[in-house]
């Protein structure tokens, strides 16, 4: 039996020990089960997923760029881009050789393209990184690079495809802040610029989950642990170097404490971190302070307020991004996010209209609609931007709300502004995607 034959069989029984596996292909997210929906509507949705993903490794932090190349690569995988996945990870194994979950997601994918030596060259390899090899040529730091492994899966169930629930999502959110809390365990060497990006991902997921646990009607005494921690972690990525990162934390904690209305009394992480007199406008206005002259995060800051329902917030920090640039090509962004703006808008006046709230809405809305679409879809063609210019190019008479629902939600239509009632005017917060378009 040749050496990478036995560093293989090796592996596996070394494997069963650990309590944490590399790679991304067995995490118990629903990308990786058995698919339930139409073949080809999944298709669509992993396309849709990759063009966030691929707008996230285009802002993402030297550190982070690994992660989001596995989810490329992943996705690429179970779209049947076998090359295109074998080239995603072979780009982090050279930036970075030591990536635990490059090696073993390359091993699958030769596995699926029948390159068995190639395979078997990779389990070898990673066999060596983990201290596995009678003399490992890799430096001894497994412990890091197991924290990194974690924390490269945690951040991969941020942009789980095919959750059917909120139950399931929630199991999926809870599972990806529970690898962040192994991969910090293992990650005591980790510096601490790094683990600011782990507590805004962190952050990011918890809020989320806990914006299903208020959708969901959850009693209080569930939700404070994770709220009270979510402030801890935004305090901490308040002091990050990356404008991004800074940005974003202000902007999630006037988003948590508008959300302390919720309970009863005043979360004591609130008083604890030092936020009792802070009010959530200074912290949307301090977000777009440090914003105010980089599109890619003002265009991050206008997409959150717009599922946060801020619409004018959201449309004067579009029109700041497009002050600052506002060639398409450079900044479609903006430019998609004030389309989905204006057809929201037609949506919720729609709605009102067939209630006998109001009268018909203002066809305004969807031929500024319309005139931003189409300046994207010359520069960045793309799937998610064709399915909102069909829309809006139908004619008038023939746009229904159904219509508009499944093409704005392609993943999953939810009647999104009759939760925002049940919701005092917020949208259901499982919805905000603090990632990509």
């Amino acid at each position: 039996m040749s050496e990478p034959e036995v560093a293989a069989d090796d592996l596996d029984a070394f494997i069963d020990d650990l309590d944490y596996l590399p790679g991304h292909f067995h995490l118990e997210m629903q990308l990786n089960f058995e698919p339930h929906s139409p073949a080809p509507l999944r298709a669509r949705d992993l396309k849709l997923q990759r063009e966030a993903v691929q707008q996230e490794l285009e802002l993402a932090a030297v550190p982070q760029r690994s992660a989001v190349c596995h989810l490329l690569g992943a996705f690429a995988f179970y779209l049947e881009e076998l090359d295109e996945a074998r080239e995603r990870f072979l780009q982090v194994v050279r930036e970075d050789p030591g990536n635990l979950n490059a090696w073993a997601n390359l091993a699958h994918v030769y596995g699926h393209l029948g390159e068995e030596e190639e395979e078997e060259a990779c389990a070898a390899r990673l066999a060596d990184l983990m201290g596995l090899a009678a003399d490992p040529e890799a430096p001894a730091d497994p412990q890091l690079r197991a924290a990194r492994c974690l924390a490269e899966q945690g951040y991969a169930h941020g942009f789980d495809v095919g959750c059917a629930s909120l139950k399931e999502r929630a199991r999926v959110l809870a599972a990806g802040i529970a690898l962040y809390d192994k991969a910090l365990g293992y990650g005591q060497q980790i510096p601490m610029e790094e683990k600011r990006g782990w507590y805004f991902t962190m952050a990011t997921l918890l809020i989320r989950l806990d914006g299903i646990f208020l959708e969901q009607g959850s009693e209080e005494q569930k939700r404070l642990p994770a709220f009270n921690r979510t402030l801890a972690l935004l305090r901490q990525v308040l002091k990050s170097s990356d404008p991004r990162h800074r940005a974003l934390a202000w902007c999630y904690l006037g988003m948590l404490l508008e959300r302390k209305d919720t309970f009863s009394t005043t979360p004591m992480g609130v008083h604890d971190c030092g936020y009792s007199g802070t009010d959530p406008l200074d912290c949307f206005g301090k977000a777009i302070e440090i914003a105010k002259d980089q599109p890619p995060i003002l265009n991050h800051l206008a997409k959150i307020f717009h599922f946060l329902g801020k619409q004018d917030m959201a449309i004067g920090t579009c029109n700041m991004a497009l002050d600052v640039l506002r060639d398409p090509e450079l900044n479609w962004q903006a430019y998609c996010t004030r389309a989905k703006i204006h057809i929201r808008a037609y949506l919720h006046d729609l709605t009102r209209a067939k209630m006998g709230l109001g009268g018909m809405p203002d066809r305004k809305h969807l031929a500024c609609a319309k005139a931003d679409l189409e300046e994207v879809v010359k520069v960045c063609p793309g799937l998610r931007t064709y399915l909102d210019i069909g829309q809006v190019r139908q004619p008038l008479g023939l746009i229904t709300e159904k219509i508009i629902y499944n093409l704005l939600t392609p993943c999953q239509a939810r009647p999104e502004y009759e939760d925002m009632d049940r919701n005092k005017g917020h949208p259901p917060t499982h919805l905000l995607r603090p990632w990509g378009r």
